[in-house]
């Protein structure tokens, strides 16, 4: 299925892919913007711009964006990372040119209502009050913050309760106005619509704003130093957080730790963490492993929950399970069955269009260009026994690697 891309003489660009076979499209904005972008005093700025989006533009009130889809079986939604802020939609496709209009009014038409914001402020803090909450959700936020200390990329992407409280209208139009680049602003489509059709609705709007280009630069990561910390908190079971900076979007290695991770902690039960700590010992319900890569940098990270008294025996499980890829080359069948492993992983999430559009939407950000599940299946199929060893043992490092432990009262 091809892949169209067209570039606006204002950088923004389109990319679409046809898929006949659905009743649906899928489309969203995804900007370049993200809460690494804030300055300490705006941090959960961008988070609470994603929020504001939906509560009013030039022409609508919230109900009017709220019930514009969804009345019609539609889903309009919005999500904030590190690096990105995304609007998308999903619709059925004879709905797309009512999705399309929508999703540029709350992009680039919000009001950002001074009572709206009001409002919006305290359910931001209820979101963060219940993210306390959640101890599994707030170590993995807290080993961010202890991984990449006195920089952005480490701050929770909510913010802090005193600067949520502080924001002002003029505060999010001045963020927008600071980091909104026409050139690293993606409109991406994907489903039963064809590409001069989505093109009719969106192209003329999208032509019709100024290029503008950012001067803001992002502060790169340095100077990473590991460390151990222990927190006493209201919890049942004790939870451990390892993790350590990594690969970034731009380095060829990024494919193989990818299967490295996948082998070591994927979401499969049989992955060498699961197989180990549960499956053999018994000692946690759920363990897992990730790799996040950023544009400078990325996140190696292993989570898990245990008894108190069990805690330590599981550690050295862990980094037991980190000693062998770094000290024994996978065989060739063990690495054979790997690669299938992860390459039908990929294939069934290419059956998810909604993701698949985003997906597209953040490649052509972060790279310039789209390759092809092939192209990428080859990747991994080329990756040799003796590549992944030398990331193991250069990312599995026990001596680089920063622990963050919850224990109960």
């Amino acid at each position: 299925m091809m892949i169209n891309i067209k570039e606006l003489p204002n950088g923004i660009r389109i990319v679409h892919q046809e898929i006949t076979h659905t009743r649906l499209v899928h489309c969203g904005f995804i900007l370049n913007i993200g809460s690494r972008d804030e300055t300490k005093a705006q941090e959960g700025l961008a988070h609470f711009w994603e929020h504001m989006a939906f509560k009013g533009t030039k022409k609508r009130k919230t109900f009017h964006i709220l019930n514009r889809l969804e009345s019609l079986g539609g889903e309009l939604n919005a999500y904030t990372t590190k690096e990105k802020v995304c609007f998308y939609a999903s619709t059925l496709k004879d709905h797309y040119p009512k999705a399309a209009e929508l999703l540029y009014d709350i992009t680039f038409n919000s009001t950002f209502p001074e009572k709206q914001i009001e409002k919006e402020r305290q359910v931001i803090l209820e979101e963060m009050a219940m993210y306390r909450d959640s101890p599994d959700d707030s170590i993995q936020d807290e080993l961010d913050a202890l991984v990449f200390e006195n920089h952005s990329l480490g701050r929770n992407i909510l913010g802090s309760e005193e600067t949520v409280a502080s924001f002002t209208q003029n505060d999010f139009f001045d963020f927008i106005g600071t980091h909104l680049d026409t050139e690293h602003l993606i409109f991406s489509v994907v489903g039963n619509i064809s590409f001069a059709k989505a093109l009719r609705q969106i192209e003329g709007p999208l032509k019709d704003i100024q290029p503008k280009k950012s001067l803001y630069i992002r502060s790169d990561f340095q100077n990473y130093e590991p460390k151990q910390k222990t927190i006493n908190r209201e919890v049942t079971q004790s939870l451990c957080a390892m993790g350590r900076p990594t690969y970034s979007l731009h380095d060829p290695n990024r494919y193989k730790l990818f299967l490295l991770n996948n082998i070591l902690g994927g979401p499969s039960m049989n992955s060498r963490l699961n197989l180990t700590l549960r499956e053999k010992h018994g000692l946690v319900y759920s363990i897992e492993s990730s790799y996040q890569p950023f544009s400078d940098t990325g996140f190696f990270g292993i989570y898990f929950g245990t008894e108190g008294k069990t805690l330590d025996k599981a550690r050295k499980l862990v980094l037991k399970e980190l000693a062998l890829l770094r000290n024994k080359k996978m065989g060739t069948l063990q690495l054979h069955m790997a690669k299938e492993q992860v390459i039908g992983q990929m294939a069934m999430a290419e059956e998810n269009y909604a993701g698949l559009m985003l997906v597209y939407g953040k490649s052509l950000l972060d790279h310039g260009k789209i390759d092809s599940l092939d192209r990428i299946f080859d990747l991994v199929r080329e990756t040799k026994a003796e590549e992944l060893q030398e990331i193991a043992q250069e990312t599995f490092d026990p001596e680089m690697i920063s622990t963050l432990t919850y224990l109960p009262h």
